[in-house]
């Protein structure tokens, strides 16, 4: 194939046909035209609703309008994003993307720090795609913002706000892993090369520093003590963030690499194998103590209260007991396929889990006088859960179309997927 330089970097000379309409690009084009309508849904709720007033009400009688109007007006329970549950499925997906993705990113810099060959030859590879889910994650976390909400923080800025822990890290963050990938696929020398390990180190004190602000900006809410009592919070982040990369990184390896490494995939696979392994028994230690550790309430409702079949069937099951059982000692590729599958699905379930239960009480009983109240009119409930709008529901799976069409560019162009030795 024909090939541009420029930078040091071989750029593919691909006609505008390969480039936008091969099968994964119109594949990520469906799953964002559904994302955005999504978005669609999500500005008809937000901002063209009927009102509750009695102008309305003649209008719209016993429309469904306007009695999601009238009971948001006296119990604050319309819409996507409520008061009583603010954190929804957008941060559910947020935080997996952003999080899976930023695991990738560590995973691979610690593999290349500790000079293991056969992830260096598929490093570009695993960060592009890791970096493609941190974009996908920023893609939800913007619709539930909003960009007038996002206006307001630059416009009246409030530097002591989570948002503006955020904004900054992912001003260095992203441009960071690019220079990473830039490093790992350019044909130039000297400087550049001299410079890789340093590079990699800081890419690790960054990846932790992410977690440890993700991880602030949960126990702010003291209210919710499902979050403020977990122990070491940022451990909880990484532990459960690196099997969810461990799994994106073996189902990555069986569609990209099981035909291109042939005799050496099984030795990719066998890493993954291993780390999922340690990472899964981390993850299972963790959880055990956590749990012992956490506000009584949380933990009953999680465990034994309308949370327990989740739990227990989806997080406990396929996050951590089938792949362990699958893992533990070495066996066929397609099982390692499988269990990272297994890996994928349950630490999904475990952030909804995480996030959902959270919003499960009102507020805490942080004063020992009963479950807080917003306000005076307000109907007392000792558990809380709305299950997702649809238009949430859209939107995550317009980010996996993101998710899609960001790697699918960058490969086309800069072939990331190819096999390197350095």
């Amino acid at each position: 194939m024909e090939k541009i330089v420029i930078a040091g970097v071989e750029i593919n000379r691909v006609s505008i046909r390969q480039l936008l309409f091969n099968k994964y690009m119109l594949l990520s084009y469906i799953l964002l035209a559904i994302g955005i309508y999504g978005i669609y849904e999500v500005i008809q709720m937000r901002y063209f609703l009927v009102g509750a007033t009695a102008a309305d009400a003649g209008m719209h009688p016993g429309t469904h309008q306007m009695v999601t109007a009238m009971k948001d007006a006296v119990f604050g329970e319309g819409g996507e994003v409520k008061r009583e549950a603010p954190w929804s499925l957008y941060i559910v997906n947020y935080m997996y993307m952003i999080y899976t993705g930023s695991g990738i990113i560590f995973l691979v810099a610690l593999d290349e720090i500790l000079n293991l060959q056969i992830i260096k030859k598929t490093a570009a590879g695993f960060l592009t795609f890791g970096i493609a889910m941190v974009i996908g994650g920023l893609f939800t976390i913007m619709v539930d913002l909003n960009s007038l909400h996002m206006l307001w923080m630059i416009g009246s800025p409030n530097f002591g706000a989570g948002m503006w822990q955020m904004l900054p890290l992912y001003m260095v963050y992203i441009p960071f892993v690019l220079f990473e990938i830039y490093l790992l696929i350019t044909k130039k020398g000297g400087w550049v090369k001299s410079i890789s390990y340093a590079i990699l180190f800081l890419s690790v004190i960054i990846d932790i520093v992410e977690y440890y602000i993700q991880a602030n900006l949960f126990s702010l809410n003291e209210a919710r003590h499902l979050w403020t009592t977990y122990p070491w919070l940022t451990l909880y982040f990484i532990i459960s963030a690196y099997v969810a990369a461990i799994g994106v990184m073996g189902v990555y390896s069986f569609f990209t690499y099981r035909k291109v490494l042939k005799n050496e995939y099984h030795t990719l696979i066998e890493v993954i194998r291993k780390t999922a392994v340690i990472t899964i028994t981390l993850l299972a230690v963790y959880e055990a103590l956590a749990y012992l550790s956490i506000d009584k309430a949380w933990a009953f409702l999680i465990l034994f209260g309308p949370f327990k079949y989740l739990f227990f069937g989806g997080y406990i099951l396929l996050a951590m007991t089938i792949p362990y059982l699958l893992l533990f000692k070495e066996s066929k590729n397609y099982m390692t396929t499988l269990a990272s599958i297994f890996m994928i699905i349950g630490t999904y379930i475990g952030r909804y889990i995480f996030v959902y239960g959270g919003n499960a009480h009102p507020m805490s009983d942080r004063f020992g006088t009963g479950f807080e109240k917003y306000g005076i009119y307000e109907k007392f409930t000792s558990f809380i859960y709305y299950p997702p709008e649809r238009a949430e529901v859209l939107v995550v799976i317009g980010s996996f179309g993101v998710i899609l069409a960001v790697y699918t560019l960058l490969n086309k162009l800069l072939s990331v997927s190819k096999i390197r030795e350095h």
